[in-house]
């Protein structure tokens, strides 16, 4: 981690106020100005790599041990076949399909068929099935794309697919959530608003919150794929693929691990490690980041090692932003695992000169690989050249154009409506022990144990501005709660009353004025900028929130991490006053921390105000600003409680004093 150097930096701005008067107001700086300048190097990302190593170091260990005997690798393999069906969380019940195909191409050795059939009631995916001449039965290779705007419709996708199909292979290539013909965001005149991928984030919100994650219904969306190819008469069951590049082979990667019918897979510019990939380029999308599984030690390589030893290629890329020592890294320890399982050449590698996506080498390198292992032949297969693809509107399945379009179409907010609901009828009675278990927030006596150091950079004379103030200095603090973390705050000691904690979104400069006056009526006053805040802000790296999922995938809670800072400093403010509480005003991002701090210390902290706040989670389920909520969001959180619910548990704690 960076060696933190504390200094303080006082300039002197005027401000105007609406009564016409004009004066001076100090802007007070804790932390060097260059703090947190290094996008690698930035507080939260450098507190969370020592967990994120720790972790992956174990599991090395753990995978060290496991290679030992076919024992110890079958017991290795159990636990992380349940550690992923754990996070991916429970799933829908089966319904009916209701497929129907809406059209055909006729092209020479195969047909291109459009394929309509609902993976949930009311809630449809548009594919297209590649299907050669003849009877079959068939093997089947699943394609799931990558992050594309037109989905299946993407010319590499098709090349592959006519591949696949000109060699023998059923290929269902689908459209994902928010891509393609499955668009959710639409602006007032149809359109929609976001392009690629880029809907995923909007929608990733939601599902945490209902312990599910946008993968799981992802992953949901495959395995009815898988289930329409087994139905099909033309279609071996027994003898399945599954390829995608990109976000397909992210999506492959999960696949073949979740669904045993699956019997070679190559997923496509996707394998690293979570060490190299965390660090460059970041973590993936929503729907690409499992809670806890780097806590649970669930590395990349362990979607190929789970189904080890059935057949598995590596598509990867030399100048991929996929971090290609880590795919090689991946690979090494596949190859050990099979090697001990006895069938080592059952697991490879192609690594294509070129830049991320399914490039012709990686095609049909592909093919070449499901034609050994689900037809029995080796053979050679080259992709010939300059081959025409189809238009998007060729390749159409739904009338319109859009599944959002077709009567009685669920959207993903109707799914999460519906899911919420069903949560919420069911929840159990709340209290502070729930809570708890939920977010992670340790108790006051635990976090009492750890050894919280403060220290006084500067007593600054020029503090009180105020003339109705007590004539009393400001002092310019540092909170270090646990290693790696430092909370600048400012504060004014003064005074008989109950004592403030203030923890502003916006930065402690933000509430100086309201410190102060609180200050003038004999409140001692902390303001506190709780981790990702104020001067210890993360800039954006990647995408905002990227580190929140860092620490989703330690299974750490964001909000509960904030929630413990403001506790232990309301511990040291009432401490320091020998106070018997102390009041918490939460502003902005920072009021739903302030809500679980309320709700599960009402003895240390008597009143709260949150203001500029989410006031409940419920409302995330259908807002497409939920990505600026994300570090409120709360694995499973829906499952237990809605934030309103802690108000309701802190009235009770008080009126039970």
């Amino acid at each position: 981690m960076q060696r933190i150097a504390i200094a303080t930096f006082v300039a002197i701005a005027t401000f105007g106020f609406g009564d016409g008067t004009v004066r001076a107001q100090s802007e007070y700086r804790v932390l060097p100005i260059d703090f947190n300048a290094d996008k690698s190097q930035q507080m939260m990302r450098a507190y969370l790599r020592q967990q994120v190593h720790a972790a992956l170091d174990t599991r090395l260990e753990e995978l060290g041990d496991a290679v030992a005997s076919r024992e110890q690798m079958a017991a290795y393999q159990k636990k992380r076949r349940e550690s992923l069906r754990w996070t991916l969380g429970e799933m829908p019940d089966r319904s009916p399909l209701r497929a129907e195909v809406t059209g055909t191409i006729e092209e020479e050795g195969f047909t291109i068929e459009m394929v309509l059939f609902a993976s949930q009631p009311g809630f449809h995916v548009t594919a297209n099935v590649y299907r050669p001449n003849g009877d079959g039965p068939f093997p089947a290779v699943l394609h799931p794309v990558g992050h594309t705007e037109n989905g299946k419709a993407f010319g590499d996708y098709q090349r592959a697919n006519r591949l696949l199909a000109r060699n023998g292979f059923v290929v269902l290539c689908f459209d994902p959530i928010g891509q393609g013909e499955r668009k959710q965001l639409f602006d007032a005149d149809g359109k929609p608003t976001h392009r690629a991928s880029s809907e995923h984030q909007q929608l990733g919100v939601a599902p945490i919150l209902l312990g599910r994650g946008l993968g799981s219904y992802m992953v949901w969306d495959g395995v009815r794929a898988i289930d329409y190819l087994c139905s099909r008469s033309d279609v071996d069951p027994k003898r399945i693929g599954c390829t995608g590049n990109s976000g397909g082979g992210n999506l492959t990667s999960f696949l073949m691990a979740y669904d045993e019918r699956i019997a070679a897979a190559a997923p496509g510019c996707f394998m690293t490690t979570h060490r190299r990939k965390n660090e460059s380029p970041g973590p993936g999308d929503a729907e690409q980041n499992l809670f806890a599984q780097i806590r649970d030690r669930f590395d990349h390589p362990d979607f190929i090692l789970t189904r080890a030893p059935k057949p598995t290629l590596i598509l990867a890329a030399s100048n991929d932003f996929v971090p290609i020592e880590g795919t090689w890294e991946a690979f090494r320890q596949a190859k050990r695992v099979y090697t001990v399982l006895g069938y080592p050449e059952r697991v490879e590698l192609i690594e294509a000169n070129a830049i991320h996506g399914l490039t012709r080498p990686l095609r049909e390198g592909a093919v070449r690989f499901f034609a050994r292992w689900l037809q029995g032949r080796q053979i050679e297969i080259f992709e010939e050249e300059g081959l025409p693809v189809r238009t998007d509107k060729e390749l159409q399945v739904t009338r319109d154009g859009q599944v959002r379009r077709m009567p009685g179409e669920r959207s993903m907010f109707d799914l999460f409506n519906d899911y919420e609901r069903q949560l919420a009828s069911r929840r159990p009675k709340l209290t502070r022990e729930v809570v708890r278990s939920v977010t992670g927030i340790r108790t006051m006596e635990e976090l009492q144990k750890t050894k919280v150091k403060v220290t006084v950079i500067k007593e600054d004379k020029s503090a009180t501005r105020n003339p109705a103030a007590r004539g009393t200095s400001a002092r310019i603090l540092v909170f270090q709660p646990e290693p790696g973390i430092v909370i600048p705050a400012l504060y004014w000691p003064a005074g008989d009353a109950e004592p403030v904690l203030i923890a502003p979104a916006d930065g402690m400069n933000s509430a100086v004025e309201e410190a102060e006056q609180l200050n003038a009526k004999g409140h001692p006053v902390l303001i506190v900028e709780v981790r990702d805040t104020g001067e210890t802000t993360t800039k954006n790296w990647r995408f905002f929130g990227a580190d929140y999922y860092i620490a989703y995938m330690l299974g750490r809670c964001w909000l509960g991490m904030r929630t413990e800072d403001l506790l232990v400093c309301a511990s040291w403010l009432k401490e320091q006053h020998g106070a018997d509480s102390v009041s918490l005003i939460a502003l902005g991002e920072i009021g739903p921390a302030g809500l679980h701090a309320a709700a599960l210390e009402p003895r240390l902290v008597s009143t709260v105000r949150v203001e500029d706040s989410l006031t409940s989670w419920r409302e995330l389920m259908t807002s497409i600003d939920a990505p600026k909520h994300i570090h409120n969001a709360v694995q499973n959180g829906l499952r237990y409680y809605d934030l309103p619910d802690l108000k309701a548990l802190t009235d009770r704690a008080r009126a039970s004093k």
